[in-house]
C-alpha cells in the first residue's frame, strides 16, 4: 500500500492531503492514513505545507 500511496501522490505532481489520496486512488482512508503512518517515519515522505504531504526526490 505504502507504494501505491507514494505512486499517488507522485502523479499529483504537488502536495496532497490523505483525503485527495483517497479520492484519486479509491483507497479506504484507513488505509491510506497507516501507509502514510510508515512512509512518514522511513521519512519518505514530507510536509511542504500544513496537512500536505509529498514525496521525497
Amino acid at each position: 500500500m505504502k507504494e501505491k500511496v507514494l505512486a499517488v501522490m507522485r502523479a499529483a505532481g504537488r502536495p496532497v492531503g490523505a483525503g485527495e489520496i483517497e479520492k484519486l486512488s479509491g483507497l479506504e482512508r484507513k488505509v491510506i492514513d497507516k501507509a502514510m503512518k510508515e512512509l512518514k517515519k522511513e521519512e519518505l515522505i514530507v510536509s511542504p505545507v500544513r496537512c500536505k504531504w509529498e514525496p521525497i526526490n
